[in-house]
């Protein structure tokens, strides 16, 4: 459903992503960690069309992210862990607004529009302007609006940024609810080692712009020769000290 293929990119000397190839299953749970400046976000935006590799190429179900920017994005939704939201319109407008975009029937977006904001607890915020609601309130309208077309790919950035352990889980139980129940394939971006042992089917690790470790939680354990907790594979793969106390 989503393929990378020697995708890379530069920002002058710095290479941000380096030859990166990488498959995700259709229905797949796919969490990739790594620390801050890993190249996580760069990739992200690789795939969503935002900014254009120097080299290789991101192909969503089918269609090549640069050569079929519509197909591609029809099928797709991508929540950034800080949105853009218009701030003049209300969450309910917000959400409406995103259906038109995707082209979701009138009759549908309004039935479908009731059902995120009631499970996303937005209710009593419905008629408030976006620009006075919290950043947890404002991620939650953002991802209720991506969940409303039924993409086949859902690509989220550092999903929890701002949420409360109440509205973390729910955000955590619809996506793996979409994955199992209509085969929607999850592409999520975090350095929380706990959500990727929890929700991941498979875990990419990624530093300093290229893939180090690919597979499910216990592959990965595995291959390390590691019988202790993912933490102390990723810091060591990934070459990080913990600092003395």
């Amino acid at each position: 459903m989503i393929l990378l293929e020697n995708l890379t990119k530069r920002f002058g000397d710095l290479t941000a992503v380096n030859d990166l190839t990488l498959e995700v299953r259709p229905g797949e749970f796919f969490v990739v960690l790594g620390p801050n400046a890993a190249g996580k976000t760069t990739t992200i935006k690789m795939m969503a069309g935002l900014i254009r590799p120097d080299q290789g190429r991101a192909v969503v179900g089918g269609f090549d992210i640069q050569k079929q920017p519509v197909e591609a994005r029809k099928i797709m939704s991508y929540v950034p862990d800080f949105p853009f939201m218009y701030e003049k319109l209300t969450p309910t407008e917000f959400i409406r607004f995103v259906g038109d975009l995707f082209g979701v029937p009138r009759g549908s977006i309004e039935e479908k529009s009731e059902e995120m904001i009631a499970y996303f607890n937005l209710g009593e915020y419905r008629h408030e302007l976006i620009e006075n609601l919290s950043h947890g309130t404002r991620q939650r309208v953002a991802i209720a609006a991506a969940l409303l077309h039924d993409p086949k790919v859902f690509v989220i950035d550092e999903p929890m940024v701002g949420l409360d352990p109440k509205h973390a889980r729910l955000v955590k139980d619809i996506l793996r609810k979409r994955t199992r129940e209509r085969g929607m394939t999850v592409f999520l971006s975090t350095h929380q080692l706990s959500m990727a042992e929890e929700l991941a089917d498979r875990i990419g690790i990624i530093h300093r712009g290229r893939l180090l470790a690919l597979g499910t939680p216990a592959e990965i354990l595995s291959r390390s020769g590691s019988d202790t907790a993912l933490e102390d594979v990723f810091l060591r793969i990934t070459q990080e000290e913990v600092p003395g106390l």
